[in-house]
C-alpha cells in the first residue's frame, strides 16, 4: 500500500460532508470511535422559517403567513477505515408548510466514499448531483436565503443515485468530476440509459478542495473559482408521445463564477451562473405528460454579499442581494419570471447559530389566468438556523 498521511483522510471526510450539503463545522458533533481508524459522528440541523406571501394558495390571491421547518435533518458521517467513509442523512423537511404536517422521514443521502488519493476519489450511492455550483453549495452555509430553482436539473433534481469519480489536481487549482447516475426513469423513457455528468473548475487563488462548495466562507478565505458542467442522457423522451416516435436526448450546460475577497473594510462575495437545459423541444410538440416543465429552461442568477468587518452587537452582520431570470420556452409563456431579493444574515456563532431575513419580488412575464401563485407577488421570509 502507498504511504499516506492524515490530510487525505480529513479531506475525504469533508468531501463526504459537503456532498450532502452539510457544513464542515458539523464535524464538531459527538463521535464514537471504532477500532484504530473507524468512527461515526452524529449531527442535528434545523431551519425554522416564517414566510409571508401575498397569495394564499394557487387559486386564492389573499395573504398568508406560514411557519414551517424548512430543513430538519439528522446526519451520520464517519470512516470505516483509512480508505472507506460513509454518510447517511435523514430528512423531514418542509414539515407544516402549507398546512401539511407530520412529514415522513426519509433518507435524503446515503453513500460510501473511497479515498485513494486527493487526485482520485469515488462516491457511490445517493448524493448530490454534480452539475451546478449552487446545488453543490451547502444548504446550511448559503450566501442568500436559499438556492434558485434553476440550479436543479429536470432529471435527478438535487440528488441522484449512482457513482462519481472526482479529484483535485495541481495542488487543488483544478478539480474534475465524472458522474454516472439513474437520471430519468419511468415506463415512458425510450431507453433506460445512464445520465452522464462532467464538471471541472479552476481556482487560481485559494483552492476549493471539497466535493461541495460554500455560498460564503465568512471572510476566512480568498477565493476565485470558475466552473463549467455538461449533463446528458440519451433517448430520454419522445417528441411525439402519442405515436411513440421522434426520440429525444437530454442535454444541459452551465458556467459559473464565484469570488470572495476579505479586506479590512469587510468581506465581499459575488457569484453568478448561466444555465441551458434542453430535450429537443419535446415539451412543446406532443409531450409526454410526465416531462418536467424545466426541460427547455434557460436562465441565470447573480448574487452578492457584504460581511461587515466588526461585530454588530453579539454577532456579525452580512447583507446580500440576488437576481434570477428564468425562461421556460413554453408556448404560453406563463412560467417565465424574474426574482429579485435582498436580505441579511446575522451570525451569532457562525453558521451554527444564525438568523436570516429576505424580501423578494417575483415578476411573471405573463400573469396566469387561474393560478395566483403564477402571478406577480412578494414574499418576506425570516429564518432561524441551528446546527448541533
Amino acid at each position: 500500500m502507498m504511504t499516506r498521511n492524515n490530510k487525505p483522510r480529513r479531506s475525504l471526510v469533508a468531501a463526504g460532508v459537503f456532498a450532502a450539503g452539510l457544513p464542515a463545522i458539523a464535524l464538531a458533533g459527538p463521535s464514537i470511535q471504532f477500532g484504530e481508524q473507524g468512527y461515526i459522528s452524529v449531527n442535528y440541523a434545523l431551519q425554522i422559517w416564517a414566510q409571508q406571501q401575498d397569495f394564499t394558495s394557487s387559486g386564492d390571491d389573499g395573504d398568508q403567513t406560514d411557519f414551517f421547518l424548512r430543513r430538519n435533518r439528522l446526519t451520520f458521517t464517519g470512516q470505516y477505515n483509512d480508505y472507506v467513509g460513509f454518510y447517511a442523512q435523514l430528512e423531514a423537511g418542509s414539515d407544516s408548510k402549507d398546512g401539511l404536517d407530520d412529514r415522513e422521514v426519509f433518507y435524503r443521502d446515503a453513500y460510501v466514499t473511497l479515498d485513494y488519493s486527493d487526485a482520485m476519489r469515488l462516491i457511490a450511492g445517493r448524493f448530490k448531483q454534480t452539475f451546478s455550483r449552487e446545488n453543490l453549495e451547502a444548504c446550511l452555509e448559503p450566501l442568500t436565503l436559499d438556492r434558485s430553482d434553476i440550479s436543479f436539473t429536470p432529471f435527478g433534481g438535487t440528488r441522484d443515485t449512482g457513482v462519481a469519480l472526482w479529484g483535485n489536481l495541481a495542488d487543488g487549482a483544478f478539480q474534475y468530476r465524472f458522474m454516472a447516475a439513474d437520471g430519468r426513469e419511468n415506463d415512458d423513457v425510450v431507453t433506460d440509459s445512464p445520465r452522464l455528468t462532467a464538471r471541472v473548475h479552476w481556482s487560481p487563488l485559494e483552492p476549493e478542495y471539497d466535493y461541495g462548495y460554500r455560498g460564503t466562507y465568512l471572510g476566512t478565505r480568498t477565493v476565485f473559482t470558475v466552473g463549467v458542467s455538461y449533463d446528458t442522457q440519451a433517448d430520454v423522451a419522445y417528441g411525439n408521445f402519442t405515436t411513440r416516435s421522434d426520440v429525444k436526448d437530454y442535454e444541459a450546460t452551465t458556467a459559473d463564477v464565484f469570488v470572495e475577497y476579505p479586506t479590512s473594510l469587510g468581506t465581499f462575495t459575488a457569484s453568478a451562473a448561466a444555465f441551458d437545459y434542453s430535450v429537443g423541444d419535446a415539451i412543446n410538440d406532443d409531450p409526454d405528460p410526465s416531462l418536467p416543465a424545466t426541460t427547455e429552461l434557460e436562465g441565470y442568477y447573480v448574487k452578492g454579499g457584504y460581511l461587515l468587518p466588526n461585530k454588530v452587537g453579539p454577532g456579525r452582520l452580512q447583507i446580500f442581494a440576488r437576481h434570477d431570470e428564468a425562461d421556460y420556452n413554453l408556448s404560453d409563456g406563463t412560467l417565465d419570471n424574474n426574482r429579485t431579493g435582498v436580505g441579511f444574515n446575522y451570525y451569532l456563532d457562525g453558521q451554527k447559530l444564525k438568523f436570516t431575513g429576505e424580501y423578494m419580488t417575483v415578476d411573471f412575464d405573463v400573469d396566469h389566468p387561474l393560478s395566483a401563485a403564477l402571478r406577480d407577488h412578494e414574499q418576506v421570509t425570516l429564518g432561524f438556523q441551528m446546527i448541533f
